[in-house]
């Protein structure tokens, strides 16, 4: 009786899949508007001085954070769904393969590999943004700490 209970309730994990596929689609549209309003503004004038090329830099940096973003939430809403309420090879899902996610472990390391690249790109976006001011080393230092205890748990969820 528990087991068929627990077999129901496996559907209940489709209102995580749904949430994180909403998620990312909202994601990419937000994307897509920010890369067309980025387009607009470029043919508008084209940069003219090294700080407004530096703002553009920025803008396309923060478009690539929102993009890995809608990436990881369309990854979590496959694997979700692939690993829980519809089980099935890595073979015949084709975003699962590429990922190479078999198991619920091989999720959270491609979770944590993804926090890293975007933690380096909003360090990135500082580094241009502002320059070589305190705040910067500040924020590199926290995020160098955030790494390593990411670096941390991923070699030791093995």
């Amino acid at each position: 009786m528990i087991e068929q209970v627990l077999q129901g309730s496996r559907l209940m994990v489709l209102m995580a899949v749904t949430a994180s596929a909403i998620a990312a689609v909202l994601m990419y549209l937000s994307s897509l508007s920010v890369l067309w309003f980025l387009l607009v503004d470029l043919l508008q004038g084209l940069p003219q001085t090294a700080d407004v090329g530096k703002a553009l830099a920025v803008k396309l940096l923060k478009m690539l954070d929102m993009l890995l973003i809608a990436i990881t939430f369309q990854a979590i809403s496959a694997s979700l769904y692939r690993l829980f309420v519809a089980p099935t090879t890595i073979e015949n899902s084709a975003l699962l393969q590429v990922l190479k996610i078999k198991s619920f472990h091989d999720l959270k390391i491609t979770l944590l590999q993804v926090s890293v690249v975007i933690l380096v790109i909003v360090f990135l976006e500082q580094a241009v943004e502002h320059g070589a001011v305190v705040e910067t080393l500040y924020l590199g230092a926290g995020m160098a700490l955030m790494i390593g205890a990411i670096v941390f748990a991923w070699k030791h969820l093995d």
